[in-house]
This record gives structure tokens, sequence and C-alpha cells, in this order.
């Protein structure tokens, strides 16, 4: 496959009179027709955004001349992250398609670029999603639900980027050039590399999806079963409210301060295995994390009170700050990952109360917490910031603690 100047500067994004500058520039080399393969639309599109982003491309030429800097990774792994733009238009799509055109414009949004027009060319991976788009559009999924569910896997696949990237960086770039190596060395150990991590990288990411969504059906198809056996009066379900956790370290600024960002960092990361591997043990689940903290979601409270309680043990005895913990039961809102509510407000303000070591409850958890397990001292009805009506407040103590 080959295309002329023009099809290509539109399927790169630029202009003919920039492709025929890198083509002087020797930075791309058309066949003996003047004719550009698809690779050529990719280092293309790379080097316009380079250009885009201050750096100077006689100066790059001068060093792919020169034999200093080689850009054969962008051909080498570039097929799989670069896509070039295809010749449909928003607007094209959809008038085609029937979905909604401000859900189609959600897509560039999405990986993480700035709003299209509608008369922007769509890319050719922004087409994959559309193959998604348009299923559930024509299952009836709500166009708000559908948004939502596309900016969570940006969001979530962003933070997977990311973290791919400073990888490299730190763990290639850094490493080699400690050890005396060029960026041309590095280029090419790219293009060398890159296609073999990134197809692993991608059979990784699938791999622990697919194992989250296994956790996650059984969840939808355990409620449908037990729904049909409630209806059928073979089985009653017991009425059990959620809870919501929020765990803060005390001191966690300070240390920031003294010690400087990475012990600070440091400290996060110990934490996230602490609460990670506890809550995951009693069936909650991590949903953000606020830098000196975290917001855990519990299905049940008892097993909220009994992890929190753990937690709080095993971060004292891991030597780290003394954390603090509040817990609130009630209903909650699911929204683009995360969890919104009156209950989630009140849990916030209890965990803001409690003082440092402690796990404080309301009386909703209290409710839903067997006592041989986890035992309560009532402090009394509190006043919150931010919430109108005294809340009634337990600390919470392990039942063998006395």
């Amino acid at each position: 496959m080959s295309y002329s100047i023009e099809h290509t500067a539109d399927r790169a994004g630029a202009d003919v009179d920039s492709v025929e500058r890198l083509v002087r520039l020797g930075i791309v080399e058309p066949d003996l027709e003047g004719r550009f393969s698809p690779a050529d639309v990719r280092l293309i599109q790379v080097v316009h955004l380079l250009e885009r982003a201050g750096l100077p491309l006689e100066g790059l030429a001068t060093l792919v001349r020169a034999g200093a800097f080689s850009l054969d990774f962008i051909e080498a792994a570039g097929s799989r992250v670069f896509a070039p733009l295809s010749d449909a238009t928003f607007a094209d799509l959809s008038e085609r398609t029937g979905i909604p055109l401000d859900l189609l414009l959600v897509v560039r949004e999405t990986v993480g670029g700035p709003r299209p027009d509608p008369e922007d060319l769509v890319r050719e991976d922004e087409l994959s999603l559309m193959t998604l788009v348009e299923l559930q559009h024509g299952l009836g999924f709500r166009p708000q639900a559908i948004e939502q569910g596309l900016r969570v896997y940006g969001e979530s696949l962003r933070r997977i980027a990311e973290t791919e990237a400073e990888w490299w960086r730190t763990e290639v770039q850094q490493s080699m050039l400690a050890r005396g190596a060029s960026e041309d060395d590095i280029g090419r150990f790219a293009a060398e590399h890159s296609p073999r991590l990134s197809t692993a990288g991608d059979e990784a990411v699938l791999a622990i999806y697919h194992a989250h969504q296994g956790l996650t059906w059984l969840t939808n198809i355990a409620a449908g079963i037990a729904a049909a056996l409630e209806n059928a009066g073979l089985h009653t379900r017991s009425q059990v409210v959620p809870a919501m956790c929020f765990l803060d370290i005390s001191g966690y600024t300070r240390l920031t301060h003294e010690q400087g960002d990475r012990a600070a960092a440091d400290l996060a990361e110990r934490l996230r295995r602490i609460v990670e591997r506890t809550s995951v043990e009693h069936g909650g689940r991590p949903v953000k994390w606020l830098g000196d903290g975290v917001m855990v979601y519990f299905p049940n409270p008892g097993a909220g009170v009994q992890a929190a309680l753990k937690m709080i043990s095993a971060i004292s005895e891991a030597g780290l700050l003394r954390a603090h913990v509040g817990l609130h039961a009630g209903p909650v809102v699911f929204q683009e990952g995360d969890y919104y509510g009156q209950t989630v407000n009140v849990a916030s303000r209890i965990g803001d109360y409690a003082r440092p070591g402690e796990v404080l409850v309301s009386q909703e958890v209290v409710n839903h917490t067997d006592g041989s397990l986890v035992r309560f001292r009532e402090i009394g009805p509190v006043e919150l910031k931010g919430v109108a009506e005294p809340i009634l407040l337990h600390v919470a103590e392990a039942a063998d603690s006395r």
C-alpha cells in the first residue's frame, strides 16, 4: 500500500508543504514513484507533532544524517501506537451510524485529545472505539452511560500508559545513559525490544482486565440468580447496605516537608500494599487514592470494620505513621468508577473527626455488624462539619482487644 503526497499529508494531519520539507531534510524518503508507505505516514505524523512541541527539525535532520540518532523505532513499534487519520469525519460517522454527534466527539477526548470539530477527520484507532459505541447505541444504552464508560476507559488507560512511559524512562533511558550509551543507542534498543514489550503489555492489560471482569460479572450473575430465586419464593435476600471507608495518615504533610517527596512517595506505596491486600481480603475495593489517604468501598459494613481494624494494626506494625479511619453505611451512587452521595460525605467527615489510631463508625455501621467479631464503644452524638444533624458515633475495637 502506498499513498500520494496529498493523501499522505491528510492521513498524517499535516500539509503538503510540510511533507515536502521533510523530504528535503532527508527525514522521510518516498519511493521512486514519489509515493509514501504507511510507515512514512506514521513518521511524518510523529515528526510533525515533535515540531509543534518546539523541537527544531533542521537539528533533528542533522542528527539523523550523521547517524547520531535513529528514527527506526517509530517504524518498529509505532504501528501499534501512532494511528493515522482516516478518510471519514466525525460528522460523516454520525450521519452514517445514527449516533449523536456530541457522543462521537467524546471519543477524541477519551484518547487524550482536545474536543474535535465535526468536520475533523477520525483517527483509525478511534474508529475501533466507534465499533463499541455503535453496538451499545444499537442496544439502547443511554448516551450518558456510554460517555461515562468511555471516560473511565480513557482515564484508567492513561494511567497505564504514563506508568509504562515512566518505566521506560527510569529502567531503560536513565539506566543506559548511566552506562555511557548514547541517545541513538537507546533508539536502536527501542527498535529491537519495543515491539515485544508492547505486545506483552497488551496481553497483560487484557489478562488483568478479564480477571476483573470475572469478579464483577460474578456479582451481577449472583444478584440475578438471587432475584430469580426470591421471585420464585425459594430464597430471601438479606438487605445489607454498603459502607464507605476513609483512611487517612496522620502527619503525612509534615513527613513530606521534613523528609522530602521521595519519602512521602515510598510511604504511599507501602500504604497502598497494606490497604489493597486487606480490603480485598474482606470483599472491599480501594476506589480513590487521596495523597495521604484512600477511600474504600465495602459491600458489607461488618467486613469493612474488620478490614479497617486490620489496616490500622498493619500500618502501625509496619512502622508507618499512625492512621485513622471513618466508616458510614448507606446508599451510594456509582458513576464513572467512583461513588457519590451523602453516605460518602458523612464517612469522610467521620474520618476527619477520628483520632490517630482510631476507627470511628456510625450507628448505621453498628447495626449491620456482627458483635461477636467486633465491639463498639459509644462516644455519643457528634456534630460534624458539613453534616446537618449530629451523628451517633462509636469507636470500633477487635472483640479480643481487652
